[in-house]
C-alpha cells in the first residue's frame, strides 16, 4: 500500500456533496489502479470507470467479463464485505479503507450475477426485500418464483415453432371486416384501541386546541356502518386516545375486503359573528392525516394485536373513505397509528352458500329500464330492491349488468353477500372488454375479482396489449401482494415476449412511487426470473437509455418541438426509462392514454370496415425502428407550412391556398388525388377523436401532416374538456379543428365540389356512431386510469366530459343530431381557430 494513505474514513463518509475520493483498485491480474471518484458514484458506474482505466494496463485480455467480478471491501465493522448490489452508492458504502478490491465471484455466481442484474434493472436492491421480514412478501416471493421459473422450463420445452411465436411476437394490423355453506358466525363487535405516535408536533397541529380520530369501516367506495369518532385530547407531542371505538355492524357482516379507515383532525374553535348579545362558539374539524388498513391479513385471517401503520398527509378534498384507493397516490408522513382489536382473536373470514331468494315475475320492464341505461350506475332505493329482487333475472337475461348488481348488493349483510357469491359461481362469462370495468377499486370482492380474471383470460394477446395500460394501473387497487391479476399478468407476459416487454416498462417507469414500489418491484424480480433471456436486452436498454433520449432530443430539437412532446417520444421508444430522483413529467402517461384512446378508436373503425388512415401509434413494439418517431420525422406542422408560405403571421393564419399547394409541391399529379384522399379521411378520424376525448390546446404547431397527406395531431397535455384560456377568456371556442383552409384541400380546391365535403361529413359521422357503440368501454378504461395520478383525471367528476360527448344514455338518433350540431358549429366559426392559431404564432415569433 503506499505511503500516506489514511486509514478510518469515517469523517469522510458523514461529509455531503460530491466530493471526490481517491481509491485504490486491486485487479485479479495483480495490476493496482488509483483514481479519484465521486462519494455519490455507485458502485456499477465504480466498476465501469475500473475497465475503462484498465483497457491500457498490462494483462487485459485475460480479465472475463466484468458481471464475473465483483468488488470486496472491508467495511466499518472491520470485516470482509462483498458489494453484490451494484446499485449501491460509494458514500452508502462507506468502506473503513479507500480499497476496492475485485475478485472472481464465489459461491453460486449465475445466481449472485442474476440477482445483480435484476437489482439494476428494477432500480431497487433485493436486499431491500429481504430486510421488509414480511412473511406476505416471503410468501409471495417464493411462490412467484416458483410459477415463472417453472413456466421457464415450460418454455423451453416447447417445439420451435411455438418458441418462436413466443419470443418474437408478429404485430397483427387491425382489418376492415364461494364457500360450502355452514354455521354462521357468532354476534360480536369489533373494538378498536387508537393512539397516535409522532416525534414531533407540525406546525399545522400546533394551530389547533384538541385532536379527535374519526374512523370508519368501508367495503371500496362504500361505507359499512356509521363512522365513530374518538373523544377528544389536548394537542401535544404523543397524544394517546385510551378509549375503545365501537362499530355498530357484527364481525359475521363483515365483507372479506372490509377496510379500517382512520383521519385525524384537528379541532379548531370558531367564533361565530355576534347578531345578538350572547356570543356562540362553533368547532371545525380540520383533516390532518389519514391511513387506511385491512381487516383481515393475506391469509383470511382476522387482524389481532398491535400494527405500526405509516400515515398519510390530509389531501384537500378530506376524508379517506370518500377516496377510495387514492391511499397509493399520496405521500408519506411521520405520524403513524397503533389498532389493537381484543375481540374475534383467530377469526377466519367464511362466506354462507344457502341461496334460495324469491322470484318476481312482475316489473321485468323496470328492470330492462335500468339494466339498459349505460349511464346509470346511482339507484333510487325502489330500484335498489327491484335489482336485488330479480337477481336471478338478471344474471339469466341481462348478464352484461353484473356491475349494477355489485353496486347495489349490501356488502354489510352477510347474508347478502354470500347470495351475492353463490350468484357468481353460476354467472357466465362476459365479455371480456365488458369485465375490465370490474377490476375497479369500487369491487374489491375476492370473488368478483377472480371472476373478472377468468373473463379476461379470453382476451388474445393484441388485445390484452391494447389494454395492459390499464391493468397495471388497477394492480394499485390489489389489496394483496398474491392476486389473480398479479399471476394473470406474469403468465401472459412470460408468453409472449411483447407483452412482457411492454409490462416491464409500465410497471418499471413507477418505481419512484413510493406506495407501489414494493409490489411492482417484487412483480418485476418474479418477470426477471422468469424471463432469463429477455434480460440482457434489458440491461443493454438501460444502459444506452440515456444515449438515446440524448439521440431524440437532438432530432426533435430541430425540428422546434416542445419539451412535453419530447417526453412523449422518449417514452414511446424507451417504454418511460425514469430513474429515481429525476424528474418525471406529469403529463407523460396523459399522452401515453391519449395515443392509446386513439389507436383503440382506429381498431374499432377498422373492424367495422371504415380505414381512416391513423398514424400507426401501436407499432412501436421490441425491435421495431418504424412508428410515431419515423412518421413525425418525415411530417412538417401546419404552422411551418403556413409561415412558409407568408412572411407576415395574420396574412399566413388565413392563407387559404398554404395546406393545398404545399401537398402539390410534394405530390406529382399522379399521386395528388391520393394524397387528398389521405388528408380527407385522417382528417376526419382526428375531428371526431380530438371531439371524443375533449383534447384542448389544438393549435398550429401540434398539427401535422406528412407528404403523403396524411394529418395527425401531437401533443396531447390537455384533454376531457380542459381547454386553454388568456386571461380568464377561453381560446378554444369550436369543439374540434376543422377550418376551412382544410376544406379547400378536401374539396380539391373547387368552390363547388361540395360531394367530396358531403363524403368528408359521413365519413366524420359513421366514425363518431361506432365510438358511441363503444362508449362504455372508453368510460371504463378512463375510469381504470384515475389511480394513474393524472392531474386532469382523479375523480368520476373527470370522465363527465367523456359521457357527454358519447351520449351514453341516449339513443344513436340523439347522439347524431348532438354530433351534428357540433359539425356545423366547427365549420361556422373556424374563423376563431384561425385568430387563435395566428395569435399563438406571434407569441410564439416574439418568444
Amino acid at each position: 500500500m503506499p505511503p500516506g494513505v489514511c486509514y478510518g474514513m469515517q469523517d469522510v463518509w458523514e461529509k455531503g456533496g460530491r466530493e471526490q475520493v481517491t481509491l485504490e483498485f486491486l485487479l485479479p491480474t495483480g495490476i493496482y489502479l488509483s483514481f479519484p471518484v465521486a462519494r455519490n458514484d455507485t458502485i456499477g458506474t465504480i466498476k465501469k470507470m475500473v475497465w475503462k482505466n484498465a483497457r491500457s494496463e498490462p494483462l487485459f485480455s485475460v480479465l472475463s467479463d466484468p458481471d464475473a467480478y465483483v468488488f470486496t471491501c472491508i467495511n466499518l465493522t472491520a470485516e470482509r464485505e462483498e458489494l453484490e448490489d451494484e446499485s449501491r452508492r460509494l458514500c452508502d458504502v462507506r468502506p473503513f479503507m479507500p480499497v476496492l478490491r475485485l475478485v472472481a465471484r464465489e459461491g453460486d455466481r449465475v445466481e449472485k450475477l442474476i440477482n445483480t442484474q435484476i437489482s439494476l434493472l428494477i432500480g431497487k436492491g433485493l436486499h431491500e426485500f429481504d430486510t421488509q421480514k414480511n412473511h406476505e412478501v416471503n410468501e409471495f416471493r417464493a411462490k412467484m418464483r416458483s410459477f415463472c421459473e417453472e413456466n421457464a422450463q415450460d418454455r423451453q420445452r416447447l417445439p420451435w415453432h411455438q418458441w418462436m411465436k413466443c419470443n418474437f411476437p408478429c404485430d397483427l394490423e387491425p382489418f376492415s371486416m364461494v364457500v360450502q355453506s355452514g354455521k354462521s358466525c357468532s354476534v360480536k363487535k369489533l373494538l378498536v384501541n387508537v393512539k397516535f405516535e409522532a416525534s414531533e408536533v407540525s406546525h399545522r397541529m400546533l394551530c389547533t386546541h384538541l385532536l379527535v380520530v374519526q374512523a370508519g369501516l368501508f367495503h371500496g367506495g362504500e361505507l359499512l356502518c356509521k363512522v365513530v369518532t374518538s373523544s377528544e385530547v389536548s394537542v401535544c407531542s404523543d397524544p394517546v386516545w385510551d378509549q375503545k371505538l365501537v362499530f355498530d355492524i357484527n364481525l359475521c357482516d363483515l365483507p372479506r375486503m372490509s377496510r379500517l379507515c382512520f383521519t385525524l383532525y384537528g379541532v379548531l374553535e370558531k367564533t361565530k359573528k355576534q347578531r345578538s348579545t350572547k356570543k356562540k362558539n362553533k368547532k371545525a374539524d380540520c383533516p390532518l392525516a389519514w391511513v387506511n388498513t385491512m381487516v383481515f391479513d393475506y391469509k383470511d385471517q382476522l387482524k389481532t394485536g398491535e400494527f405500526l401503520l405509516s400515515t398519510w398527509p390530509s389531501a384537500p378534498e378530506g376524508c379517506c373513505y370518500e377516496r377510495g384507493g387514492k391511499i397509493l397516490l399520496i405521500r408519506l408522513c411521520e405520524q403513524s397509528v397503533r389498532i389493537h382489536k381484543t375481540e374475534g382473536i383467530g377469526q377466519v373470514y367464511t362466506a354462507l352458500t344457502r341461496c334460495d331468494p324469491s322470484r318476481c315475475c312482475s316489473q321485468h320492464l323496470k328492470l330492462k329500464e335500468i339494466v339498459d341505461n349505460k349511464n346509470h350506475t346511482e339507484f333510487f332505493e325502489h330500484e335498489k330492491e327491484l335489482l336485488w329482487k330479480l337477481r336471478l333475472d338478471v344474471r339469466a337475461h341481462y348478464p352484461e349488468s353484473l356491475s349494477k348488481l355489485l353496486l347495489i348488493t349490501k356488502w354489510n349483510k352477510h347474508e347478502d353477500v354470500a347470495q351475492m357469491v353463490c350468484l357468481l359461481r353460476t354467472w357466465r362469462d362476459l365479455p371480456p372488454l365488458h369485465a375490465l370495468e370490474l377490476l375497479d377499486y369500487t369491487f374489491p370482492d375476492p370473488h368478483v375479482r377472480s371472476f373478472t380474471i377468468r373473463c379476461l383470460k379470453k382476451l388474445g394477446d393484441e388485445e390484452l396489449f391494447q389494454y395492459l395500460l390499464q391493468l397495471v394501473q388497477v394492480l394499485k387497487y390489489e389489496s394483496y401482494l398474491d392476486c389473480d391479476l398479479t399471476t394473470f399478468l406474469l403468465e401472459r407476459a412470460l408468453s409472449n415476449k411483447k407483452i412482457g416487454h411492454f409490462l416491464f416498462w409500465h410497471l418499471r417507469s413507477e418505481m419512484h412511487v413510493a406506495s407501489v414500489s414494493l409490489r411492482f418491484g417484487l412483480i418485476l424480480e418474479a418477470y426477471c426470473r422468469g424471463s432469463i433471456y429477455h434480460i440482457k436486452s434489458l440491461m443493454k436498454q438501460v444502459s444506452t437509455a440515456r444515449e438515446v433520449i440524448l439521440l431524440i432530443s437532438h432530432s426533435i430539437l430541430q425540428m422546434d418541438f416542445s419539451c412535453s412532446q419530447l417526453y412523449t417520444f422518449k417514452n414511446w421508444l424507451l417504454g418511460s426509462t425514469h430513474t429515481p430522483g429525476s424528474t418525471y413529467p406529469v403529463n407523460l402517461r396523459q399522452d401515453m392514454l391519449t395515443l392509446q384512446m386513439i389507436q383503440l378508436m382506429d381498431v374499432l373503425w377498422k373492424t367495422e370496415g371504415l380505414d381512416l388512415r391513423m398514424v400507426p401509434y401501436g407499432c412501436l413494439s421490441t425491435g421495431n425502428k418504424t412508428g410515431l418517431i419515423e412518421v413525425v420525422k418525415n411530417a412538417d406542422t401546419i404552422a411551418n407550412i403556413q409561415r412558409n408560405s407568408s412572411n407576415n403571421a395574420a396574412t399566413a393564419a388565413f392563407n387559404k391556398d398554404a395546406l393545398l399547394n404545399w401537398l402539390k409541391s410534394k405530390n406529382p399529379e399522379d399521386k395528388l388525388d391520393q394524397a387528398i384522399e389521405e388528408f380527407t379521411l385522417s382528417c376526419a378520424g382526428y375531428c371526431v377523436a380530438t371531439y371524443v376525448l375533449g383534447i384542448g390546446d389544438r393549435h398550429s404547431d401540434n398539427i401535422m401532416i406528412r407528404e403523403n397527406g396524411q394529418l395527425f395531431h401531437i401533443d396531447f397535455g390537455h384533454f376531457l374538456g380542459n381547454f386553454k384560456a388568456k386571461f380568464g377568456i377561453n381560446r378554444e371556442r369550436v369543439p374540434f379543428i376543422l377550418t376551412y383552409d382544410f376544406v379547400h384541400v378536401i374539396q380539391q380546391g373547387r368552390t363547388n365540389n361540395s360531394e367530396k365535403f358531403e363524403r368528408f361529413r359521413e365519413c366524420c359521422e359513421q366514425a363518431y356512431k361506432i365510438l358511441c357503440r363503444n362508449g362504455t368501454l372508453f368510460v371504463n378504461l378512463f375510469a381504470l386510469m384515475r389511480a394513474a395520478g393524472l392531474p386532469e383525471l382523479s375523480c368520476s367528476k373527470d370522465i363527465q366530459y367523456l359521457k357527454d360527448s358519447l351520449a351514453l344514455g341516449r339513443s344513436e338518433e340523439e347522439a347524431l343530431k348532438n354530433f351534428k350540431v357540433k359539425f356545423n358549429e366547427a365549420l361556422r366559426e373556424s374563423w376563431k381557430t384561425k385568430v387563435n392559431w395566428m395569435m399563438h404564432t406571434v407569441a410564439k415569433d416574439n418568444r
